[in-house]
């Protein structure tokens, strides 16, 4: 029985992109011949009725495995900071002794602290989620540490190939590297009649308008307000459906103002989701930065067959997602009038909509689907 320590930012009930990979990574290796341990740090959440505490310091149980989460005693630029963690780390490493320790990054702090135990013997997966691109000072303080931990790995993943080659820390390492996309949850995808009933109310509230559907938190590397822009250059036959809250929205709504094409949804459910995924005929994703590593979302929206438009964003994976004229069109970074005229085309040829949206959800089904996930997540960590 081989034991595995997987350490995370946050876990579930908390969720993010990073918490998701966590989790499927747990979900993939259940059943096999693994003991699992996470630890964490604790943020307050609430999901189908699980609710944790930031400030406490817990060992809890999700689906048969120990969540060791540490209490957060406040943030440095993002970065959780506890008094706990120190004890617990020790702790865990001391008397668990893990075969394997898969660290998701990014997670400085607690790379100094997992670096003190660099001569155990044990396998480290680096699951490399992106570099640190918007804190310029913590980048450049955390950059001899990066080398140390890259050096000391096993294996380094990346959720694309782009990201190898674009990340001046992971293309230093790229014998090391192994290539395992994300991917969406075909459970979660699933279309019940009610889903269909709540699709068809859309199509109808906005009949004879060609839907543009977008989705995420609205924060900067988000690119939302791009959209709304974009929006301008639009006539009245279009609708931009956005969906998602953040600390963006606002100003967001401001922008959009006398603009009677866009529409706000605010904070959705799976079921609403879904319904929207169906309805819509262009799925957009006006992500601008490197921040945006993958694109779940994106592969959620190509999954059901809807043409995407993307942003070129050197050393991104959401270029290796979305393949420029294939699966969708792909406009010059930040370009918002270039993304009209990208949504336009798609409007004015539903032929073409038709071939790249299938070629999407082809390319989905092929690559970034969860048995996929799980075959090569197994894969690697058998291989160690």
């Amino acid at each position: 029985m081989k034991k595995v320590l997987h350490i995370s930012k946050y876990y579930y009930p908390f969720i993010g992109g990073v918490e998701e990979v966590a989790a499927d990574i747990t979900a993939a290796l259940k059943g096999g011949d693994y003991e699992q341990k996470i630890i964490c740090f604790n943020e307050d959440a609430t999901t189908d009725g699980v609710t944790t505490h930031r400030g406490q310091t817990v060992h809890d149980n999700i689906d048969g495995v120990e969540v060791i989460r540490c209490g957060t005693a406040v943030k440095v630029s993002s970065q959780a900071l506890s008094l706990t963690y120190a004890k617990e780390l020790k702790k865990v490493m001391e008397e668990f002794r893990p075969d394997i320790v898969v660290f998701h990054y990014p997670n400085p702090f607690v790379s100094q602290m997992l670096l003190k135990y660099k001569r155990m013997d044990f396998k480290l997966v680096v699951y490399w989620h992106l570099d640190i691109t918007k804190q310029k000072i913590l980048s450049k303080f955390f950059y001899t540490q990066n080398i140390e931990l890259l050096k000391r790995a096993d294996k380094i993943v990346a959720t694309s190939p782009n990201y190898i080659k674009g990340s001046p820390f992971l293309s230093r390492f790229e014998d090391k590297c192994i290539v395992i996309p994300n991917c969406i949850n075909n459970e979660r995808l699933k279309v019940t009649p009610e889903i269909e009933e709540l699709s068809a109310k859309i199509k109808k509230k906005y009949k004879d308008k060609i839907i543009c559907f977008g989705l995420g938190r609205h924060i900067p590397y988000k690119g939302f307000i791009k959209l709304v822009e974009a929006s301008r250059y639009l006539d009245d036959r279009f609708a931009i459906l956005i969906g998602g809250k953040g600390e963006l929205t606002g100003m967001l709504m401001k922008e959009a103002q006398g603009d009677s094409k866009v529409h706000f949804l605010g904070k959705i459910s799976d079921n609403e989701l879904i319904a929207c995924l169906l309805a819509c005929d262009i799925f957009c994703f006006p992500s601008v930065t490197k921040n945006e590593a993958f694109g779940i979302a994106l592969a959620e929206g190509m999954y059901f067959g809807k043409p995407a438009v993307t942003f070129t964003i050197s050393g991104s994976g959401v270029n290796y997602v979305n393949v420029k004229d294939v699966t969708g069109l792909e406009c010059p970074n930040s370009d918002s009038r270039a993304y009209a005229k990208a949504l336009e085309k798609l409007a004015d040829d539903p032929e073409l909509r038709q071939k790249l949206g299938g070629a999407g959800r082809e390319r989905v089904l092929g690559n970034f689907t969860y048995d996929i996930f799980c075959d090569n997540l197994r894969g690697m960590i058998e291989a160690l």
